[in-house]
């Protein structure tokens, strides 16, 4: 078929990596060899591909309902916010630099040849690819320059559905409002509009899809329900709240909320222990003594821990271990643990050259300039489980007595490797450290882990079987596929592929 469709939202977090996900799976189940892309994504939540390259996670969630092997090309630019107005520059899975705002509004140009020969060649070798969009279309101050949205769409000749969220109130202004800012080539390019997170009766609703629909003059393709399932977050914007959905869980655990926290999807795999209470504490609020406390990763550790202790959560965490709290820190939070931070070529902050850690486990870590970026498999040392995770970081940390590793590295980027070790446990297993996202996807090492921390406090041992985290993911693609399918009109999303856009 060769050709593609495109998702514009009215706005950020209306649901448009959701259902370019559901598209994926839905052309793929209908036989299509089927890729996604998203020319520029923002968001802390990546991945690292077989090749090591850096993406962001959105895409690879839509490539495995695409049953395809993540690669940067379906993300080729990723910008990981530093600060308020500066983000580090990931271009086709490598690491440029550093830049503030109006530096990389300048550079992107430079980038579009490159995103139109990747469009191309993506469109080339499938039958259909799902492009999604970033933000809203009507940003009118950034159309010069946009690579993302309508100049994306034109890049890639590709047919537009635009996405608006019921749930927000006042979608049929924002999906009206949003197609009369854009320019009138631009207004052909959309082909439809859908209107997601639907609560209520859709006979009280018809009404004003039809007035939409004339006033517009574009069908709606459908009404999505909202709906419950455990897929990952899009980007950076997250609802904390629906982590803490388990009230019935006799096991609590608190992961801390640092305020440039990233790839907290790494904590999704959670929801498939039916004991485990799960809740995300700021770095302002009560702690207590959970069973386990979490210290995630973080894109800015040095800032992070300062703001840690500046809110005195460094000593609550203190207290929590000394009354028998589990401590485990991953990645910057497996730095924070240890006794020192060194940053002596200002690589992540320009302020803090040294700060101490909470000194839970005898290690220290250095900054350097190269990021470590791998796929990396293993076997845990205390439950002897196979592990299979990804690492991205700067800082190298280093064993200062008596070293006892988490995990015996055995593979990186399906390379072999030996001797090679990650992490660290200490003597009585109360403080875990591990480099390796996504290390409580692996069920086995969980639930042992789990399980070992409910024999400490006294508590009966979780028997029930633990469904293997991507087996799971894989039965909530096919739902989400159900659910999209059966509300969406997919013999006029057919059509509009298969009529593209005129030139």
């Amino acid at each position: 078929m060769n050709k593609s469709i495109m998702v514009q939202g009215t706005a950020s977090s209306v649901g448009k990596s959701i259902l370019a996900t559901a598209l994926c799976r839905i052309f793929t189940q209908d036989g299509y060899n089927t890729v996604p892309f998203k020319s520029q994504n923002m968001s802390l939540n990546s991945y690292i591909t077989y090749e090591g390259h850096e993406m962001g996670r959105a895409q690879v969630m839509q490539a495995e309902a695409a049953g395809k092997a993540p690669n940067a090309k379906m993300n080729p630019i990723l910008l990981k916010p530093t600060g308020d107005c500066k983000s580090q520059i990931i271009v086709n899975g490598v690491v440029q630099r550093d830049m503030e705002v109006s530096e990389y509004f300048r550079y992107k140009l430079q980038l579009k040849e490159m995103i139109q020969a990747t469009i191309v060649e993506l469109i080339t070798d499938h039958d259909i690819v799902v492009i999604e969009g970033a933000g809203s279309p009507a940003e009118i101050n950034l159309k010069e320059q946009d690579i993302v949205n309508m100049g994306m769409a034109k890049m890639a000749k590709s047919p537009v559905i635009l996405v608006g969220d019921i749930d927000k109130g006042g979608v049929f202004a924002s999906l009206f409002g949003t197609i009369m800012l854009l320019d009138e080539d631009e207004r052909r390019m959309i082909k439809g509009v859908i209107i997601n997170k639907f609560r209520g009766s859709l006979e009280l609703l018809r009404p004003g899809l039809n007035m939409l629909q004339d006033l517009i003059n574009v069908p709606v393709l459908g009404v999505i329900p909202h709906f419950d399932l455990n897929l990952e977050d899009e980007d950076s914007v997250t609802d904390w709240s629906k982590y803490g959905n388990n009230l019935e869980g006799d096991l609590e655990v608190a992961v801390i909320r640092l305020p440039r926290i990233s790839n907290f999807t790494d904590f999704n795999a959670f929801k498939l222990h039916g004991d485990v209470r799960l809740r995300f504490v700021g770095i302002n609020e009560e702690l207590g003594t959970p069973d386990l406390v979490i210290i995630p990763g973080s894109k800015s550790t040095i800032a992070d821990l300062n703001e840690l202790k500046n809110a005195k959560m460094d000593k609550q965490i203190l207290k929590a271990h000394e009354n028998g709290s589990t401590i485990f820190g991953i990645c910057g939070g497996f730095q924070i643990l240890g006794k020192e931070i060194k940053d002596p070529n200002k690589i992540e902050s320009q302020e803090i050259e040294n700060i101490e850690g909470l000194g839970l486990l005898p290690v220290e870590t250095i900054f350097e300039k190269n990021k470590v970026t791998t796929l990396t498999e293993g076997l845990d040392n205390l439950f002897h489980t196979n592990i299979r995770g990804y690492e991205i970081h700067m800082g190298r940390t280093k064993v200062l007595e008596n070293p006892s590793s988490l995990i015996q590295i055995n593979r990186r980027n399906g390379l072999n490797y030996s001797n090679t070790d990650d992490g660290m446990v200490n003597h009585d297993h109360t403080v875990f450290g591990t480099y390796i996202h996504g290390i409580f996807d692996n069920s086995k090492f969980t639930r042992s882990l789990l399980n070992k921390i409910r024999e400490g406090r006294g508590m009966k041992v979780f028997e029930k079987e633990v469904m293997d985290y991507q087996s799971h993911k894989e039965e909530q693609y096919d739902q989400l596929a159900s659910i999209v399918r059966n509300h969406l009109d997919m013999n006029a999303i057919y059509g509009i592929i298969k009529d593209g856009i005129d030139d």
